[in-house]
């Protein structure tokens, strides 16, 4: 089983920088990061994952929005840990593929062999006019794009033979340029010529990851991904999603147990249910309603600040409602509120926690079965745990979950 330690903001939680255990500033002090990365590292977690957006958002006056890049991040924390996956966020509608293959080989290089791009289309309209767009290209141009792209990439860091790196000083042979290659990729979006200025990585590419769960994701992530992120918070609609990634990928000719499974879980652990369950309504307390009003209907494309917070979700809210970034979003947050019969308050706070992934709240023990229960009936292939607040949360799940888990 894959656990990923979700490193992105100072937590999952909407309210995390409120906390008085938070430092609000701590997101450009590199030792909030290094202390995270050997954290992670000790307690066994197999990777870590930085998310990323390329833009300030909006409600950025009342919620954290400011964000380093990435790879910068990815690469200092290369050097301070030795075994732990290093999965950096970066976007194929915006970034060029021999931008995306140099880095990414660098990382890989650098952490000898442990890094991981997590590919994305990007969809925010204000990450288009950071980029001189007026409006993002549909759904479906993006994925198609991105395929352009990733087909780029991975021509780049074929381009080198592993053995083509000489170094010979007694003869002055510095390569073989008979093991290098011009790529020549010029498909429908991105033309490179190659080849790459950074040697083959280290173990030939990095590590793909993928979220997605439209059609057009789903069919990019079983021809491409070697890592699937995904939403869920039902035991039932996670195994349905995770038997159609293996079928599709089966279809495109992969063998599908090389396709990892992983969606995000939300842990709130203590030592008593009642202590994680006063954890959680501390958590939810500090979030700012207003802005949670404002995502949420931004979200569901409903202006909920003209609905009762009080009363059920008001019904015809289609699944394809939202932009194209969050249909799969809203489908998620309206069947939580249907199944678990909450009001608009409640669901605000669950999207306040973890924006529909799986909440897991009580004791190592519970958590760590209900991980397990996923696990072992074919739900997941691990987790990408995204603790509420960083490091706290981390701290609890270290403390109070992994020790059940390793027994």
């Amino acid at each position: 089983m894959q656990l990923n330690a979700v490193i992105y903001g100072l937590g999952s939680h909407e309210a995390a920088w409120r906390m008085p255990e938070s430092d609000p500033h701590a997101l450009t002090k590199l030792s909030f990061w290094t202390d995270l990365a050997t954290r992670a590292e000790e307690a066994g977690f197999d990777a870590l994952f930085l998310g990323d957006v390329l833009a300030l958002q909006g409600g950025a006056d009342k919620h954290l929005s400011d964000a380093l890049d990435p790879i910068v991040i990815m690469s200092a924390l290369a050097s301070v840990t030795s075994r732990i996956g290093l999965i950096a966020t970066a976007s194929t509608t915006f970034d060029h593929p021999f931008h995306l293959a140099r880095r990414f080989a660098s990382l890989d290089h650098i952490s000898g062999g442990r890094a991981g791009w997590n590919i994305v289309t990007s969809s925010n309209l204000l990450e288009a006019l950071n980029f001189g767009l007026d409006s993002m290209p549909d759904h479906a141009e993006r994925y198609a794009r991105a395929a352009d792209v990733v087909d780029a990439v991975l021509a780049l860091w074929d381009s080198w033979d592993a053995d083509a790196k000489i170094a010979d000083q007694k003869s002055g042979q510095y390569l073989d340029p008979s093991k290098i290659r011009r790529v020549g990729h010029a498909g429908p979006y991105v033309r490179t010529a190659g080849p790459l200025n950074v040697p083959r990585p280290p173990r030939g590419r990095p590590v793909l990851a993928q979220a997605g769960s439209s059609e057009a994701g789903r069919a990019f992530a079983a021809a491409r991904a070697d890592i699937v992120f995904t939403v869920q918070s039902n035991l039932s609609d996670a195994r349905d999603f995770y038997n159609d990634i293996k079928a599709r990928a089966s279809h495109a000719g992969r063998d599908p147990a090389s396709i990892r499974v992983l969606p995000g879980i939300v842990p709130v652990a203590a030592a008593t249910r009642a202590e994680a369950e006063a954890r959680l309504a501390e958590l939810n307390s500090f979030a700012v309603l207003d802005h949670l009003i404002a995502k949420g209907s931004e979200f569901l494309s409903i202006d909920l600040a003209q609905v009762d917070l009080d009363a059920p979700l008001p019904a015809g809210i289609r699944h394809d409602a939202g932009n194209q970034a969050s249909q799969s979003r809203v489908a998620v947050l309206t069947a939580i509120a249907q199944r678990e019969d909450l009001s608009v308050r409640q669901l605000l706070a669950r999207l306040a926690c973890g924006r529909g992934h799986l909440l897991a709240v009580g004791t190592g023990a519970d958590i760590a079965n209900r991980i397990q229960e996923w696990f072992e009936t074919g739900a997941a292939d691990g987790f990408n745990v995204m603790f509420p607040v960083l490091p706290g949360d981390m701290k609890r799940f270290i403390e109070h979950v992994m020790p059940v888990l390793k027994i």
